[in-house]
């Protein structure tokens, strides 16, 4: 219904639009501080229907936006600040329309990779970056149905806050049914809920269903992913959403899934592709942690589907002070708009707080001495990490800090073998700088088409890597695989649970076990025999 769109950037002093896909990330705007968007389209209504309803998807990173027509539920402009969150806004149309929406960069220090220099500028322009639709309804509807599921003693329960919209005071019924996915053979459910509703505009009725022995859903190696649907009527509309049943701990340095251990096996993801979900399946991983970025509801879709569970950070990375209370918000909306989905397993909080290794180290006798005194210096005070790391919910872990060697975090971002020393050093950190995690760990290596042209990629430190490998795109590739050969190896013999990093480049070269445009490097097969669910080990001597 949306389909030509045109931009432009604020900063360029020209009110020239050209033509732009959207949802995208249009190059021509890299480097950009903010960007205009806008579509104009007809009264999309039918007869009979009562009003439209914009919906945009990861608006990165704030946003106005004002449209022709009359808002039910505020005045013009709307403004949004958290590109997790959908954007819904609902008015009453003309005969003819216009849709502005202004994206700029972040604010604050909430951007996570997309304000480092972990991606490219070309993949951080301020946009709608994963959809935009305008649908039209009766009053009154359901504009949201959020489900929040709890593992309990009796069995389950699904928290559920509905969103009515109305153009006018109502007094209503709502019905909640609750339906097995699949070949499942379980029971359903049905109730209702009471809606009094005084005034137009937007109301969030708060519901609780409980569940009599759910079926759980189970990562792929230890078990089905089961799956429930919850819909909710309301005169004529309906609303549903996919959910499942899932308990998660962390306990004695080990993740317990429904009660049973699971020895994590994961890599860091900087891209949001769905098929991203399948690369790391490929490389026998059974957890993706989404690094200081949230991603789509298509990722985390595939995700339910495939039993690979997601470690989901905040966007927030690097050196630097923050909001503790817009950490705390947040903290609360992703739970919220994320926690229906049963991968869900842990969150974290701040990564990297501190850049101790920004010039690599060797691994000599002084060069050992120097990684002892950087980490000596690496003082860190997580004190508003933790308590932004209370705003999310008690049913999962949560990982206030993620740091090298000195921080003292809650789980360890160790790089032997990169930024300091060999990778057989890992025993060391380990033992010198406890950690029940290893949430990053790796080395970079060039594509077969980067060899001589990756001095500039992002998230690539091209220092580091002619530093460790004199060669061509074969020897960087080798040296990448074999380092994480040796460390997932180690963690994996030590049942400690090992994150590699990263997934794939944002860039021409990376950190990446698969390039940018998604080529498998040489370490892909290593990992996978790595990352094998049933692997022996000889021990040490």
């Amino acid at each position: 219904m949306v389909e030509e769109w045109q931009a432009t950037a604020l900063e360029d002093g020209s009110s020239g639009f050209q033509d732009v896909t959207v949802p995208g990330r249009p190059a021509a705007f890299a480097g950009a501080e903010g960007v205009r968007y806008r579509t104009r389209f007809d009264d999309p209504r039918d007869p009979g229907d009562d009003v439209a309803v914009v919906e945009l998807e990861g608006v990165y990173a704030r946003a106005e936006v004002e449209a022709t027509g009359e808002r039910l539920d505020g005045d013009w402009v709307a403004e949004h600040d958290a590109y997790f969150e959908p954007l819904r806004i609902p008015f009453r149309p003309g005969e003819e329309n216009e849709l502005v929406v202004t994206c700029r960069a972040p604010g604050d220090r909430f951007g996570g990779i997309h304000d480092s220099e972990l991606v490219p500028e070309e993949l951080r322009v301020p946009g709608i970056w994963w959809d935009a639709t305008i649908e039209t309804c009766t009053l009154p509807t359901i504009d949201s149905l959020t489900v929040t599921p709890e593992v309990t003693e009796e069995g389950a329960r699904l928290h559920v806050e509905t969103t009515v919209l109305t153009d006018g005071p109502i007094d209503e019924r709502i019905t909640y049914s609750l339906r097995p996915e699949g070949d499942l053979n379980a029971r359903g459910m049905m109730e209702r809920e009471s809606v009094e509703i005084d005034a137009a505009g937007k109301t969030t009725v708060e519901h609780t269903v409980e569940i009599r022995d759910p079926a759980l859903w189970w990562p792929r190696e230890l078990g089905r992913q089961h799956h429930y649907t919850l819909t909710a009527k309301l005169d004529g509309a309906e609303h549903s959403q996919k959910t499942g049943f899932c308990e998660v701990g962390f306990e004695d340095g080990q993740f317990r899934v429904n009660g049973e251990p699971l020895n994590v096996r994961g890599v860091n993801l900087l891209t949001d592709s769905p098929e991203d979900v399948d690369r790391a399946l490929s490389v026998n991983a059974n957890l993706l942690r989404a690094h200081a970025q949230v991603l789509p509801e298509a990722v985390y879709e595939r995700c339910d589907e495939e039993g690979l569970l997601v470690w989901q950070d905040l966007p927030l990375t690097g050196p630097g002070g923050f909001d503790k209370d817009r950490g705390k918000y947040l903290a609360r909306t992703l739970s919220r708009q994320y926690g229906a989905h049963p991968s869900l397993a842990a969150y974290g909080v701040h990564d990297d707080p501190v850049d101790a290794f920004a010039s690599g180290l060797g691994s000599g006798f002084l060069d050992g001495l120097r990684l002892r005194w950087r980490a000596w210096r690496s003082d860190y005070d997580a004190a508003l990490a933790e308590e932004v790391a209370d705003a999310f919910p008690d049913t999962r872990p949560v990982f206030p800090v993620v740091g090298g060697p000195g921080v003292d975090g809650d789980a360890a971002s160790h790089y032997p073998g990169w930024d300091y020393g060999d990778a057989a050093d890992i025993d060391t950190l380990l033992e010198r700088y406890p950690a029940a995690v290893v949430a990053e760990y790796g080395a970079g290596a060039l594509p077969a088409d980067a060899d001589g042209a990756a001095a500039d990629a992002a998230g690539f430190d091209a220092a580091k890597h002619d530093r460790r490998v004199p060669g061509n795109h074969e020897d960087s590739q080798a040296y990448q695989a074999s380092l994480l050969q040796t460390i997932s190896e180690r963690l994996r013999a030590d049942r400690v649970p090992a994150v590699a990093f990263s997934l794939r480049d944002t860039d021409t070269a990376g950190m990446g076990i698969f390039a940018h445009d998604g080529t498998p490097k040489a370490s892909t097969e290593t990992l996978a025999r790595s990352f094998a669910p049933l692997q022996a080990f000889l021990a040490d001597p």
